[in-house]
């Protein structure tokens, strides 16, 4: 067997055992235990993180980084993919930014030169741009392991009436406009509730005996046959030039409440929480011309309290 052969079965061997002594790999691949040694030694400065324990009863055991086997790619499909995680450049803060930064330059590094070439022409050439904010998100990685752990957070977090300690049970995240989302449910609201991560200032493990949910059948493509929390709703009805139905085509709450005529026009029509209707207001105010809402009326009638407030400030002026 050839030594490239032999490391690249090695790496698979270890990978798969996850602890090992010297001499089961040597009588395993038939060698010395000094060119396993050897061999372990090149492995680890590949990347590979092996640890050694000593003692009678001592080996190595691969820590939980644990490394993939090789996977062979087109040309198409690497750029693709290198791309794809060059995109996420624009978030400051990210669940594995750490992670997602030492991948792509490894990816980069053992690809061919052309390949390399191709891809350095390129990046000047497309973009992702996802707007910049201020705004910072330090506890996403903890948030993100919740949820997948279906473990409980104690959260301080940031809302009109000021900032209070929440237990929330995490469902997933989503960034939008630059911005990052956790879909969670909220033990204080007893329901579902969508945080602002960057309003999250403190997040640690519950200790408490609050026992988790089983959330496991619910994710962020499922969670709206399942979240509805039952708090009152008003059935909103607004219709769109095609300039507004493209500025609501960006808008998350839309998908499943936006109707496009064959001519680019369109409408929304859909229930809305109560509570939201302060967004709302804003939202289509924004909208200006491109915007006609008709329903509900509690709607138009906080659209008019502002637009008078607006009109009052701007009048003394």
């Amino acid at each position: 067997m050839s030594k490239s052969k032999r490391l690249l079965d090695l790496m698979m061997t270890v990978n798969r055992k996850r602890r090992f002594k010297v001499q089961e790999l040597a009588d395993e691949f038939g060698v010395s235990k000094r060119t396993i040694l050897r061999d372990l030694q090149e492995l680890s400065e590949l990347g590979v993180p092996l640890y050694s324990e000593v003692g009678p009863h001592g080996g190595y055991q691969v820590l939980n980084e644990r490394i993939l086997p090789p996977i062979a790619f087109t040309e198409e499909e690497a750029v693709a993919i290198f791309f794809a995680c060059h995109a996420l450049r624009h978030y400051t803060f990210l669940p594995f930014k750490t992670e997602s930064s030492s991948a792509l330059s490894k990816f980069y590094h053992y690809m061919s030169g052309d390949v390399r070439d191709r891809i350095d022409q390129m990046k000047h050439r497309v973009d992702f741009i996802t707007p910049k904010r201020q705004a910072e998100f330090p506890y996403l990685s903890i948030l993100l392991e919740a949820a997948m752990e279906q473990e409980i957070i104690l959260i301080e977090y940031e809302s009109r009436q000021g900032t209070a300690s929440r237990k929330i049970q995490p469902v997933g995240l989503y960034a939008s406009s630059g911005l990052w989302y956790c879909s969670a449910y909220c033990f204080l609201r007893g329901g579902f509730r969508v945080f602002r991560c960057d309003r999250i200032h403190a997040a640690v493990e519950d200790v408490s005996d609050t026992k988790p949910l089983d959330l496991r059948h619910i994710h962020l493509d499922t969670k709206e046959a399942f979240t509805r929390d039952h708090t009152p709703e008003a059935r909103l009805q607004v219709e769109l030039t095609p300039e507004g139905v493209q500025q609501c085509e960006a808008e998350l709450w839309s998908a499943s409440r936006l109707h496009i005529r064959e001519d680019g026009t369109g409408w929304i029509e859909g229930e809305v929480p109560e509570r939201e209707l302060p967004f709302f207001a804003k939202f289509f105010i924004g909208l200006g011309k491109e915007a006609d809402v008709r329903q509900p009326p509690e709607l138009l009638d906080r659209m008019r309290q502002l637009l008078t407030e607006m009109m009052e400030r701007y009048a003394a002026k």
